[in-house]
């Protein structure tokens, strides 16, 4: 009778219906209809694709099956995709209408059919199609013996044509290997665009077949070669990702000067007092590849024409490796000191009728988009390069807000307003730590902006970025992921897809699932830890990890010259993320226990505090053989004192006078221990 009662629950867990909130999708769909049955896999699963697709839905299919092979070691029959209608009885059906184009406004689109014996995606473009693939494996659930898909109808596309991801490969190098995996990670997402931020005052990053000086004095030997640049831009388009690189000029120009200092804009003062222009060869200024963060004064000349000359030599070569309709020229913080200082320069404003240093660096600009469009591509730059004479055709990419002291993508709805394409990256600096919340709630189409129809539809989407003064490839992926699939759904689904909890409870299963495109956001805390902790037990390291966040903004960095470009990145800060997984757990428990005082939720509310109090004492343990632990340990403390109180007030045994009470919770407020604070501080107070 016992074994008849578990083999019934097992067939009912089998059977049972799930419901649409317990699915772990992520950019949810536009529209998601459950009905009832499930379809079961089985190693027999085939797939069969049909219609006028482009050659990458073979691979793309390929490596679904893979995928979905090493989640369920089923060891499927079918191996690699090569051809269309190879199998016309296959369960998973694929019909793709036409080959996708990698770029903006193409067919994204897709429908999901999932029912008992048969599962079918139709797309307009085997871009769709991928998505819809993605969608299916998130759609992939299992009881205790097996693996099925419940029977759904989904349809879904983009809200933005513009979902991307950029990446500063010149302060830290990122290898070949963190680009792809980053590009699969966006692939996962459906995001489409890949901003590959190439040069700046750090490093040069591109080799560079007729200017070799450029790699020879201004990349360390840290580069990208031409074939591993076109073969990433191969494989970004097998996975339906447009690449735009970006080349940072007239400002953030060290490298390039390194190497070229003649178009240097830096005045050398001779001896007796005289000044002359560097490209007179009386006195060239010499330049040095910054190692400090931060912005900085060596500019391009826009008065040489030799500037032009050169820039025009480095499209004709950088461009051709980039078969994308667009290229970022950068055209950020360009401060102008040395513009102001050289008389050669201030004569040529004059003579040209610019005022200012911004007509000055749109004459610049200017310059440039022929460059471009004899290579058939389309001029985008950081909102600084809005004026009113820039081309219309020019891209803005606004990323502005209250840290620089203005007001959160003003300058979007000043583009828009003015006639141009823009995209957003204010509120997506994920590099600066900030809760995935306010990520997730930040929408590229600004509320309350009186735009007109025609003005909303220069809004792109929306990019975040990932600048990497803090960060090496080993940490690249813990502060890419998973804020950034966050970021994906705002860029896809419904503007009414806001529910902060309901996407945090997604993210859990969908950050895990990463994992197998080989992306180390999840792994590498342990390895940073291990080192940490010369190789003890990290548990207490880790428990402490989960209450601890990296400083946020810019203050980890003061004056961007606390970490030069070759300090170590593998210290306890390192480790930490923001969204620190227990804090999140504390506050809801802290929460809980106000509303309605029982003795369990005031168990889950001890239970913290006893389990910080034991991580103190293993952290003390712990730093007799390991001097890394050090810096954390007066952090540890004041948490530990802290919770030691807070134990005898939740009892009504504290005799601390109120006063003494709240300065003991106010020294976890700290931001002086190890670049990180306790993101438990807030739920601390409360509870006094």
């Amino acid at each position: 009778m016992k074994y008849l009662l578990v083999l019934l629950l097992a067939g009912l867990t089998s059977t049972a219906q799930i419901k649409k909130e317990q699915l772990n999708l992520m950019p949810w769909p536009q529209s998601v209809v459950l009905n009832d049955g499930n379809f079961a896999l089985t190693k027999n699963f085939k797939v069969n694709i049909t219609g006028n697709p482009n050659s990458r839905i073979f691979g793309g299919v390929t490596r679904f099956l893979r995928r979905l092979d090493g989640r369920t070691g089923i060891f499927f029959e079918q191996g690699f995709i090569t051809k269309l209608n190879e199998f016309p009885s296959a369960q998973l059906q694929i019909n793709c209408t036409k080959s996708g184009k990698i770029g903006l406004y193409e067919d994204e689109s897709y429908h999901l059919d999932i029912k008992q014996n048969q599962i079918t995606i139709n797309a307009t473009s085997d871009l769709g199609a991928l998505h819809g693939l993605e969608t299916l494996l998130q759609m992939l659930q299992n009881n205790s013996t097996s693996f099925y898909f419940p029977n759904s109808q989904i349809s879904d596309f983009p809200r933005f044509t513009w979902r991307g991801l950029m990446i500063d490969a010149a302060r830290h190098f990122q290898p070949v290997d963190v680009i792809k995996r980053n590009i699969d990670g966006l692939a996962a997402m459906k995001m489409n665009v890949f901003h590959w931020h190439l040069v700046d005052d750090q490093g040069w990053r591109i080799e560079m077949k007729k200017h070799p000086k450029l790699i020879d004095l201004a990349s360390d030997g840290m580069y990208y070669t031409q074939e591993e640049i076109k073969n990433i831009v191969k494989y970004a388009d097998e996975r339906g990702i447009l690449i735009v690189p970006e080349i940072d000029v007239p400002g953030h120009g060290s490298a390039i000067l390194t190497a070229y200092p003649e178009i240097g804009s830096k005045v050398i003062t001779l001896t007796g007092g005289t000044s002359e222009k560097n490209i007179q060869g009386t006195a060239i200024a010499t330049y040095g590849v910054e190692r400090n963060a931060g912005i900085f004064s060596p500019t391009l000349d826009p008065s040489n024409p030799k500037t032009y000359q050169l820039l025009s030599e480095l499209f004709d070569e950088v461009c051709p490796l980039f078969p994308g309709a667009y290229f970022h020229i950068g055209g950020d913080e360009n401060e102008g000191k040395d513009w102001d200082a050289n008389p050669k320069i201030q004569a040529f404003k004059k003579k040209n009728n610019l005022t200012t240093n911004h007509e000055l660096q749109t004459y610049f600009t200017m310059q440039l988009v022929p460059m471009l469009k004899k290579h058939g591509k389309q001029l985008m730059g950081w909102e600084e390069i809005l004026t009113k004479n820039m081309s219309k055709e020019a891209i803005i990419h606004s990323w502005r807000g209250p840290n620089e002291g203005v007001v959160a993508g003003q300058s979007l709805v000043d583009a828009v307003k003015k006639g141009y394409k823009t995209v957003l990256s204010n509120g997506y600096y994920i590099d600066l730590m900030y809760p995935i919340e306010s990520h997730y709630l930040n929408d590229p189409m600004p509320k309350g902006a009186d735009l007109t129809t025609e003005e909303k539809a220069r809004i792109l989407g929306g990019e975040a970025t990932m600048w990497t003064e803090l960060t090496t490839p080993s940490t690249i992926d813990s502060r890419v992921w998973p804020r950034t699939a966050a970021i994906a759904e705002r860029l896809w689904s419904a503007e009414d897809i806001t529910d902060v909890g309901n996407m945090r409870k997604r993210l859990e299963t969908v950050s895990f699932r990463l994992e197998e495109l080989g992306l180390t956001h999840i792994r590498n805390r342990a390895v940073i830890l291990r080192n940490i902790a010369n190789n003890q037990n990290i548990k207490s390291l880790n428990e402490f990890a989960n209450v601890c966040e990296p400083l946020k903004g810019y203050t980890r960095n003061k004056g961007g010259t606390e970490y030069q470009m070759y300090s170590p990145f593998t210290l306890f800060a390192d480790a930490c993320t923001p969204d620190a997984k227990d804090a999140l757990a504390f506050d809801e428990a802290v929460t809980q226990y106000l509303a309605n005082k029982t003795p369990e939720n005031k168990a889950k509310v001890a239970g913290f505090l006893n389990k910080w109090i034991a991580v103190n004492k293993g952290l003390v343990e712990l730093s007799s053989n390991a001097p890394l632990v050090q810096p954390i340990l007066p952090l540890s403390k004041k948490l530990n004192d802290a919770s030691q109180e807070l134990l005898l007030v939740l009892d009504n045994k504290s005799i601390l006078k109120k006063e003494d009470l709240k300065s003991l919770i106010e020294q976890c407020n700290t931001k002086d221990h190890a670049d990180v604070e306790l993101a438990v501080y807030a739920s601390l107070k409360k509870l006094i």
